[in-house]
């Protein structure tokens, strides 16, 4: 996990453009990966979390090119991929496959097992006849299938065995870099474990590199070197999986991960959950500033006015917040909510040409209706 990145994304931007009627122009956009930026190296795993709706599977989708992206660069290996045409990323697409959620609507129920996992093959000219079969049947051996069930249809296996189709597919013409899309999220917990560990020892024995979408961070940390936090079409936090856990900077993260439940009743019993204020904006008409300050129990006049800059804490470790949380894990949900006063005054000077304002006060705890967000129990 040395050297040049595999995979750099550089200010992404990702807009579907909303029409006025059948035909009339157009009347907005839904901002659905705004400014988005981040380096995948080899043999890594990116995880990338966040609620339902905040961009992450759209962000996989041009990552790949499934999805065009609006602006912004994806490079893969060194190469500019953002503007190539279909012709020109046929063979790249040998390198960056894509495991789908639902293992049940990513396969054909009209072709067996053996030609779903042999359509790739075939497609990239890799070969005909014996030599595919001979492949396909290696490949389902290699996810704990039987290669005696080349001829069987999808509806015959269960919902982690599909699962496990979908990776032999994906691994069928030896990609470098794999996104998983909540690969697990369908499956029974039981059942996510041992396809969690299959990718795991995948990765291990062929070199792959992830970018693992997910919103269950129980997953996050059995699976992901680092990770990063999505809000609204945006990257709030990003870090290593043990600097993020053990110290959350941004206030959404500390929110995310004061959610997960804990084995241990008494101190599941002494701790006090971070409960967000509202619901999340809607991504055609995103708030100013910050798109978190709505919610944000830390929030002041300057999060609304001025989007806040990206600051590097610990090694690797950025947050986009005007007032990082300081003290990690909270004594009191009220912790989250003390805003440095002379901080603030530094930050709305800044934003105001150096002007000298004066610093609100502390505004204290918040108090809102629980939302439950993503969280570790979410499948």
């Amino acid at each position: 996990m040395t050297g040049e990145p595999i995979l750099r994304v550089e200010h992404l931007v990702k807009e579907f453009p909303v029409k006025k009627g059948s035909f009339g122009g157009r009347s907005g956009a839904v901002h659905a990966v705004d400014d988005v930026s981040f380096d995948l190296l080899r043999g890594e795993t990116l995880a990338i979390v966040g609620e339902s709706g905040c961009g992450k599977s759209t962000l996989a989708r041009c990552v790949t090119r499934l999805l065009e992206p609006t602006s912004g660069t994806i490079t893969f290996e060194g190469r500019d991929i953002t503007a190539l045409s279909r012709r020109e990323m046929a063979p790249i697409r040998r390198d960056m496959m894509m495991i789908f959620q639902d293992p049940f609507g990513s396969l054909d129920p009209r072709m067996h097992v053996g030609a779903i996992i042999a359509e790739p093959l075939e497609v990239h000219g890799w070969g005909e006849g014996k030599k595919i079969r001979t492949r396909v049947q290696e490949l389902l051996a290699l996810v704990g299938l039987n290669p005696e069930h080349y001829n069987r249809y999808p509806h015959e296996f269960s919902g982690g065995q599909r699962q496990r189709i979908g990776i032999a597919r994906a691994l069928a013409l030896g990609p470098k870099l794999i996104v998983c899309d909540e690969p697990v999220s369908a499956l029974d917990v039981s059942v996510q474990a041992q396809i969690l560990n299959l990718l795991a020892d995948l990765q291990d024995e062929l070199g792959l590199t992830y970018v693992f979408i997910t919103h269950n961070l129980d997953v996050v940390q059995q699976v992901a070197t680092r990770v990063m936090v999505m809000y609204l079409g945006q990257a709030v936090e990003e870090g290593t999986v043990a600097d993020l856990y053990s110290r959350p900077r941004h206030p959404y993260t500390a929110a995310l991960l004061s959610a997960v439940p804990i084995p241990d009743p008494d101190l599941a019993a002494a701790r006090r959950p971070i409960i967000l204020e509202g619901d999340v904006p809607s991504p055609l008409n995103p708030p100013s500033g910050c798109r978190f300050h709505p919610r944000c129990p830390r929030a002041a006049a300057v999060c609304a006015t001025g989007m806040p800059p990206i600051a590097a804490f610990e090694a690797g470790h950025t947050a986009a917040c005007h007032f990082p949380v300081e003290r990690w894990p909270l004594a009191d949900p009220s912790d989250i909510a003390r805003v440095d006063a002379a901080a603030l005054a530094s930050s709305i000077a800044a934003l105001s040409g150096g002007a000298q304002l004066e610093a609100p006060s502390d505004p204290g705890p918040t108090a809102a209706p629980p939302d439950p967000g993503p969280t570790a129990t979410d499948a």
